[in-house]
């Protein structure tokens, strides 16, 4: 199988982790919500991570591999962009195709 590397942004009650997910090139598993909605899988595995603890400041700590259950994931996302590359929509919603 074909796979593919996408960088992530999950949060859940306590963390902020940022990492690399691998996906299937295309098809079934090909989008972060696929992962997401996987009931016979209760982890996702990430690499190269950055977890912060929310309402804490500082770096954070950077792992080679983590796995989050997928039941604490409150929000996912993929990575976002360096601030400043994303220009605001007129209804100041960001573009589409940004998330």
């Amino acid at each position: 199988m074909q796979t593919r590397q996408e960088r992530v942004y999950f949060e859940t009650a306590r963390h902020r982790i940022a990492g690399t997910l691998t996906l299937a090139r295309d098809g079934y598993r090909s989008r972060v919500s696929d992962v997401l909605n996987a009931t016979e899988r209760d982890f996702i595995s990430l690499t190269d991570v950055t977890v912060e603890l929310v309402g804490h400041e500082g770096p954070g700590t950077h792992h080679d591999f983590l796995a989050v259950s997928r039941h604490h994931v409150v929000i996912a996302i993929p990575e976002l962009p360096e601030q400043g590359e994303l220009e605001p929509a007129a209804n100041g919603l960001p573009p589409a195709g940004a998330f």
